[in-house]
Formats: structure tokens, C-alpha cells, sequence
């Protein structure tokens, strides 16, 4: 498992979030997919019966992973199982940072230090 998953994305989600439901959705899921290598076909009724959450936490959950962009559903037809496909965000700027291009990440740029009053340091 990736360190990010523990390190970083367990305290944001479930402590900045609130959100325990989707961590343990996004490992159900991690589980399922081969450490985000494959995608997983699975109902509703699966991934709750998996987690212990109800149908309802989990459709939450997912709704928060797909809003973070960590998760994304397709489906075949309107009746058909959705099939869920894991997004690692991390993985994709680590390998852009150390092949050297910049950071497509707003935040990654580098702001001038200032002082309460504005000027810069």
C-alpha cells in the first residue's frame, strides 16, 4: 500500500472531512482493484456488506471520493453494476516532480514570504 494512503489521505479525510466512511470505502475499494491497478465491478450491497457501513454511508462515500476525484464510476448500461476505477493523484505528481517537469498542481507554486503588514521578507 502506499504510504500516501496512511500518511496523508487517512487524516484528511477522516480528520479535516469527517468523513471515517469514505477512508474505509477508499481502502474496500484499494483492496478490490489491486492497489489501484485494475478496475472493480461491484454493487452497492458488496461494498457495504465489505465496510459494515450501510447503503447509504457508502453511496456518501463515494459521492466525497468522486468530488476529491479519487474514485470514478462507469457503467455499461442504466442497469448494470457500476465498475469503479481508483485514482492515485499522488503517484502522478511524484512522477512528474522527479522526471523534473513542473507541477501541474496551483499550489505547488512558490509564493514570496510577507510579513502581516504585506511586504515581503
Amino acid at each position: 500500500m502506499d504510504a500516501y494512503v496512511l500518511d496523508t489521505l487517512m487524516p484528511d479525510l477522516v480528520g479535516h472531512d469527517r468523513q471515517p466512511s469514505a477512508y474505509l470505502v477508499y481502502l474496500f475499494l484499494w483492496r478490490r482493484t489491486d492497489g489501484a491497478r485494475a478496475d472493480a465491478t461491484l454493487s452497492l450491497r458488496a461494498i457495504a456488506e465489505g465496510t459494515g457501513l450501510s447503503k447509504r454511508a457508502v453511496q456518501d462515500a463515494l459521492a466525497r471520493l468522486a468530488a476529491r476525484r479519487l474514485v470514478s464510476t462507469a457503467r455499461a448500461t442504466i442497469t448494470a453494476t457500476l465498475t469503479y476505477t481508483l485514482h492515485r493523484p499522488w503517484a502522478a505528481r511524484s512522477f512528474r516532480e522527479a522526471a523534473g517537469a513542473p507541477s501541474a498542481d496551483p499550489r505547488a507554486a512558490t509564493v514570496p514570504a510577507t510579513t502581516v503588514e504585506g511586504r515581503r521578507m
